[in-house]
């Protein structure tokens, strides 16, 4: 674990304790375990008690809520460039009891370029993930896309308004990087025990996607030093 002062800790998440009681050397461990590992809140609870420390379940949620935008934001300060080249996709998510779409893109390296929880799976969902994606990391070269109707009409209106060429590819098995990538997702949202806020949820993915994208080394890290995964999520409050 890192060396958490308080004079060292990041300004926008030093507001965000100020309503906890905890110090952070407990409250990001169960973060981190909650958005990075298959585990519901009750095993957190459980994992936490081992060391000490008596906490409810929905203490620990209220943490990963209030914490994870704050380190998503420092992430993405710190996330490496992605590549021209990308694979758009999207899965499900169960929320409240129906099915929400998680648009994702990754390069053709595998990283992830962006991603957007919608509660529609159209074609102004799909064009407003294009747009934010682009906004954060400039123009594509190419896009390759299953056959979703919605998705190559977001394409082809966003080609048109911008006034841009994207080479535009629709290739079911060349989208096997992004589909298998989705796994990695699914596999933490499983256990949950079921979503019931669609905004709350939003909140999760952001955690769980920021997880994965240190796994798969996209966040740079201070020169000549070697870093776990975990100390990289933890040097996100810093």
């Amino acid at each position: 674990m890192l060396d958490f002062r308080k004079n060292s800790i990041n300004s926008a998440l030093r507001k965000v304790l100020k309503r906890f009681h905890y110090p952070l050397e407990v409250m990001l461990p169960c973060v981190r375990w909650y958005v990075a590992y298959p585990l519901s809140l009750h095993h957190i609870e459980e994992m936490i008690q081992e060391r000490g420390v008596f906490v409810d379940h929905a203490t620990v949620h209220r943490w990963t809520i209030k914490m994870v935008p704050v380190l998503a934001a420092a992430f993405c300060r710190r996330k490496h460039p992605v590549s021209k080249r990308w694979r758009m996709d999207e899965t499900y998510i169960k929320v409240a009891g129906q099915w929400k779409y998680l648009y994702r893109v990754v390069d053709r390296a595998g990283d992830t370029v962006d991603f957007l929880l919608t509660a529609k799976r159209d074609m102004a969902a799909a064009r407003r993930f294009l747009e934010r994606a682009i906004n954060l990391h400039d123009l594509p070269e190419k896009i390759t896309i299953d056959q979703i109707g919605a998705n190559t009409a977001a394409i082809e209106s966003v080609k048109a308004v911008a006034c841009v060429d994207i080479l535009m590819r629709q290739n079911k098995y060349l989208n096997n990087i992004v589909e298998q990538d989705h796994r990695a997702i699914k596999r933490i949202t499983r256990p949950m025990l079921g979503f019931k806020s669609f905004w709350s949820v939003r909140i999760l993915i952001a955690g769980i996607e920021t997880m994965h994208m240190i796994r798969k080394g996209q966040m740079d890290c201070p020169a000549g030093q070697t870093m776990s995964a975990a100390q990289q999520f933890y040097s996100l409050a810093l």
